[in-house]
């Protein structure tokens, strides 16, 4: 199968451009810099040299391919404003194909476990209601328009908070722990993380795209909520003598960072049953602990 990616070089993309290829799927992947090229190839994706702020460069090699896959987050001020012309141009180019009207395009979408808010003891499924941060509301129109395109099969894939080998949502605690600085804590340390590790969740992004009959919200998550004063005690543990960890408060973390910010400090709780029923995919990873970047330590 020929798939595009968008963010193919990010945190996410990296393992799922890998795990497509393991597959042996053709990848092309958007690329705005000679570095990036450079990555792509030797992930043995083709480099597409372009920008989502000017989709009409790329967006007609994008949906001539079977499927399209969207990792690419900024952060940025700017991140929703991008999403949309990605999306909408991807929906314009979907639509002038009259192929497309008989068998759409295969597309995954990526939403995020934040788009849930608080979920407290409640475990978060794909009924329950999203409840987003403000800094993420517009993505609820975006997958909306996506759902009710004819011309594409939508899957819309929400991962829990994502590690790997290089860091992750663990990057911070890794960073302090081997320079031997305190821990820093967003928000509370009761506050629970669903987890998956990125190589899970890259086959939950390849086992989606491979049933085209399967449209709608999935869950992808390995461990449905970790409380982060625990991960943080496991590096501290690892290393030994580090100072306690310094708690942060939101506001002033939404002051120095922006809306997302309050991401990491909401108490959340999600299932992947769904995904689990429908695709036979399950976790590989299901203890953080035993994560390449702790035994690194």
């Amino acid at each position: 199968m020929k798939v595009f990616t968008l963010g193919g070089t990010g945190s996410i993309g990296t393992g799922v451009v890998k795990e497509l290829r393991n597959r042996n799927h053709d990848v092309y992947a958007l690329s705005r810099s000679s570095v990036s090229d450079s990555k792509l190839s030797r992930a043995g994706a083709h480099p597409i040299r372009g920008e989502m702020e000017n989709p009409d460069s790329w967006i007609n090699q994008a949906i001539q391919c079977d499927a399209i896959i969207q990792v690419a987050a900024t952060f940025d001020d700017d991140m929703g404003d991008l999403d949309q012309r990605t999306t909408q141009a991807i929906i314009a180019a979907s639509e002038r194909d009259p192929e497309l009207a008989v068998t759409p395009r295969r597309f995954i979408y990526t939403g995020g476990c934040w788009l849930y808010g608080e979920t407290g003891d409640d475990i978060a499924t794909e009924t329950s209601e999203f409840r987003p941060l403000q800094a993420f509301d517009w993505m609820l129109k975006h997958y909306e328009a996506l759902l009710n395109c004819r011309t594409l099969s939508t899957a819309i894939i929400h991962p829990a908070m994502v590690y790997h080998e290089e860091g992750g949502v663990f990057e911070d605690f890794h960073r302090a722990a081997t320079q031997g600085q305190a821990l820093e804590i967003w928000g509370s340390a009761d506050t629970r993380w669903p987890l998956i590790e990125r190589g899970d969740l890259a086959r939950a992004y390849c086992d989606l795209l491979e049933r085209h009959d399967l449209v709608g919200h999935f869950n992808a998550v390995g461990e449905e909520g970790v409380r982060v004063g625990n991960i943080a005690h496991s590096f501290t543990a690892r290393v030994g003598g580090l100072p306690e960890p310094v708690i942060l408060n939101v506001p002033d973390l939404v002051r120095d960072y922006g809306e997302w910010a309050a991401g990491p400090a909401l108490d959340q709780q999600l299932s992947a049953e769904k995904l689990r029923d429908a695709t036979g995919w399950s976790a590989k990873v299901t203890d953080y602990r035993t994560s390449a970047l702790l035994r690194s330590l």
